[in-house]
């Protein structure tokens, strides 16, 4: 009876999760699939095939605009890890007690307002008549005023910005649990701050920075407000492709199309990325 009762509570935990990924990912992910390969042939007539797919490699607009998202994802996710690890280190490994939980909270302060309003303040700070352009107007830097807005570079400031707290939180969890003993030993044993940063920090760090590339990578490659907002409207980000096929055009089977090549981009890239480190999805997401 015990175990029976103990099996049924298991059961009973784990059915809100179930329900969750049957309900909110798995279904609408075989429904994306399906009115992809469904092609219009008339006034409420389909047939099945991959028309949308040819529409998408004979476009040369799309496939431009997919492999400009891929790339400049795949900078910001470098960027962050860039900015994320030295941040991170110093509040895992140098700091203790009050100064580091003020330096963590400082970095969650940030998220207390909406992406909608953290991408608004930049645009306040790097517009034409914005602050820092005044500023260096005032300064005599420039002469007149900058439109710093409406380009790649804002774009990936805005991306950094948005997605770096998920890069530095896994880093400070994995870097927190590295025994500072081990980086005492490396220096007695007369190694260098690079040679102890290569042989042992970072290796004890790779299921951090793998963990933290994936989430950065997934919000970068599927954040819409971000690009649009700071890129401008003609700013070439394959969610905005998306959007327009399915809330514009109407046209939910090329958007469903657009959708499932994004998720077997992702999927892809965050495969090789874990070969390449090798690393696996389980140790990974577990530390």
């Amino acid at each position: 009876m015990g175990t029976d009762k103990s099996k049924l509570g298991f059961y009973l935990l784990l059915a809100p999760l179930l329900l969750w990924l049957v309900m909110l990912i798995i279904l609408p992910h075989i429904g994306l699939f399906l009115v992809s390969v469904s092609e219009k042939v008339g006034v409420r007539e389909y047939e099945t095939g991959f028309g949308n797919y040819a529409v998408f490699f004979n476009e040369p607009l799309y496939w431009r605009t997919f492999a400009r998202t891929a790339f400049m994802s795949i900078a910001t996710t470098f960027l962050t890890l860039v900015l994320g690890f030295p941040i991170a280190y110093y509040i895992a490994k140098i700091t203790r007690g009050r100064t580091k939980t003020t330096l963590f909270l400082m970095c969650l302060i940030p998220f207390w307002v909406s992406e909608l309003v953290r991408t608004f303040g930049w645009m306040i700070l790097l517009r034409e008549t914005g602050v820092l352009s005044n500023f260096l107007q005032y300064t005599g830097v420039i002469d007149g005023p900058v439109e710093f807005l409406y380009n790649d570079a804002a774009i990936m400031v805005g991306l950094v910005y948005t997605s770096i707290l998920f890069m530095i939180v896994p880093l400070v969890t994995t870097l927190d649990s590295l025994d500072d003993s081990l980086i005492e030993a490396g220096y007695d044993l007369g190694g260098s701050g690079y040679s102890i940063m290569r042989e042992i920090v970072i290796p004890h760090a790779m299921p951090g920075i793998v963990s933290g590339c994936i989430v950065v990578f997934m919000l970068s490659l599927g954040n819409y407000l971000t690009p649009i907002l700071l890129g401008g409207k003609d700013s070439l980000w394959f969610t905005g492709l998306i959007y327009t096929q399915f809330i514009t055009r109407f046209n939910w089977e090329l958007g469903s199309a657009f959708g499932f090549l994004l998720l077997a981009l992702s999927s892809t890239i965050v495969f090789v990325g874990l070969k390449l480190s090798r690393q696996s999805l389980s140790n990974t997401m577990g530390r």
